[in-house]
């Protein structure tokens, strides 16, 4: 075919779409949508005219559709044919192995948001913050989570390569992690001194919330009066876990709401025959809290039941839906995100500490070593020197008369 002939054929291809898609278009978009339709018709004609070799325009359009979720936000993406049906195929199976790891995306890269305790992520040395430069030596700066969560998941006992970027490494390194199937992680609990229980929650799996009912009651009768809730680096579960377990600790107001522009919204309440915890609190968190933990902390917040002590959380607690489209591709998108009681979308904000603490900040950094700068490590209690539980047993031993009663 001449050159005449391939653009002949490549206009009036695009003419054809263009009526056939106005009527479409302008029934179930708006003018602006059909305006930027109008756009990228404009802009992949030049490409197809102007650019210097012959370009696979499959892989330009699919190109294109992975930037557009991608630049929606980091928990919706669009998926290949190819992808999608990796992605059916590994996520559904149970008996595949994983690394342990919940991630998001920050600076173009994925981003390691916590690890799992006792995970394949865990043992291999991976920290929250840390940035996946390249997972299988795949580049990650175009890479969608749910890509992402396809590579580190495989048949327990093979192994996958990350390079990392790390904060105050100058080079990146590589990490190598093993497959394995995940254990859900246990509840860490300690009654501590002068009538202070710990407990701390790594994860939202099912059935959290009634394992953490049975733990608060144990603490009431051994006698505790104040409790520290650990959700620091707590980012995987179902967020209608972190939904019941602040109902544990609220005899009234809203634990959070639903929105989304085709979710109707909704919104939890407390309910005063769930309470258990009638006593003083504190709630820990960190950058690596995320999702359920986000929501739970929230509620204890804004309806000033107790401090939060930390850092700001990552800022993801929203629910996706799946969208098989025809040619066997999908979307994963963010359909409703959740909003704090007061009114605050979670995934755009985060949850702000009520009392803030920085480990790396504080004034006498130097005499800490790393174990005491990060939240206690899987199966292990907090440090003594802990500068976060430090101040959150500081608010609780002056907290009798200043917590609002459940």
């Amino acid at each position: 075919m001449n050159s005449f002939w391939k653009k002949a054929v490549i206009v009036v291809s695009i003419l054809i779409f263009a009526y056939v898609a106005v009527g479409y278009v302008r029934g179930k978009t708006s003018d602006k949508s059909y305006a930027s339709l109008t756009v990228y018709s404009e802009v992949l004609n030049y490409i197809q005219d102007e650019y210097v070799d012959n370009p696979d325009i499959h892989k330009v359009t699919s190109g294109a559709l992975h930037g557009l979720l991608d630049s929606l936000d980091p928990q919706s993406s669009y998926l290949s044919p190819m992808e999608y049906a990796d992605y059916e195929k590994k996520v559904d199976d149970k008996t595949r192995g994983q690394v342990g790891a919940f991630l998001s995306k920050r600076f173009g890269y994925v981003v390691v948001v916590s690890v799992l305790p006792d995970s394949p992520a865990q043992k291999a040395g991976l920290l929250d913050g840390d940035l996946l430069e390249s997972i299988a030596d795949i580049s990650t700066t175009e890479m969608s989570i749910n890509q992402a969560q396809v590579l580190l998941t495989g048949d327990p006992g093979q192994t996958v390569k990350c390079e990392v970027i790390r904060r105050g490494k100058t080079e990146p390194f590589d990490v190598t992690m093993t497959y394995a199937k995940l254990q859900l992680p246990r509840l860490l609990q300690e009654q501590m001194q002068n009538g202070i229980a710990y407990l701390r929650v790594s994860a939202f799996e099912a059935d959290t919330a009634r394992q953490i009912r049975e733990k608060l009651q144990q603490f009431q009768r051994q006698g505790a009066k104040k409790l520290i809730l650990d959700l620091r680096d707590s980012a995987t579960g179902s967020e209608s876990e972190g939904v019941d377990t602040a109902q544990l600790f609220l005899s009234s107001g809203t634990v959070a709401t639903l929105k989304g522009q085709t979710v109707a919204a909704q919104t939890f309440s407390a309910d005063p025959s769930k309470v258990v915890w009638k006593e003083p609190m504190t709630v820990l968190i960190s950058n690596g809290t995320a999702g359920p933990a986000e929501i739970l902390a929230a509620a204890i917040a804004d309806n000033h039941r107790g401090d939060t002590v930390g850092e700001t959380t990552f800022g993801t607690a929203s629910q996706q839906k799946v969208i098989p489209l025809d040619d066997g591709a999908a979307l994963i998108l963010t359909v409703a995100n959740y909003f704090t009681p007061n009114g605050k979308s979670i995934p755009k904000e985060g949850v702000s500490p009520t009392v803030e603490v920085n480990p790396q900040a504080i004034s006498d950094v130097a005499q800490l070593n790393q174990d005491q700068l990060a939240p206690p490590a899987p199966g292990q209690l907090p440090s003594a020197d802990d500068p976060v539980v430090k101040k959150a047993v500081e608010l609780l031993q002056g907290a009798s008369s200043g917590q609002k009663a459940a």
